[in-house]
């Protein structure tokens, strides 16, 4: 399997869907599914009946898995880069392909 290129903390830039546009901070990478859950975005509506444990019910919002393909890592100055790999210093590091810059994770 190979490495994965977003991680949990990482700010990306969503590149197609109905949050084209929008960014935000995975909160969640699901490398064997090939997904991220980033939040604020793709975020779905469950309908709850009251029960016991939730006495109030209603409408419960979350952020939902989407597929890593289409999410992009963000840089500093807001737009979306690609990632690859370098040995530097003896360490395997993410690094942005527009800018040249390590990616801190």
């Amino acid at each position: 399997m190979a490495a994965a290129k977003i991680k949990k903390g990482d700010r990306v830039i969503v590149l197609s869907g109905k949050d084209k546009g929008r960014t935000g901070d995975v909160i969640q990478s699901l490398p064997k599914d090939g997904k991220v859950v980033v939040d604020g975005i793709n975020v779905h509506a469950r309908h709850t009946k009251p029960s016991q444990g939730d006495p109030q019910g209603g409408i419960k919002r979350s952020p939902a898995p989407m597929p890593v393909s289409k999410v992009a890592h963000v840089t500093a100055d807001g737009k979306a880069t690609r990632v690859r790999f370098e040995i530097r210093d003896g360490k395997k590091v993410r690094i942005a392909v527009k800018t040249g810059e390590v990616i801190n994770g």
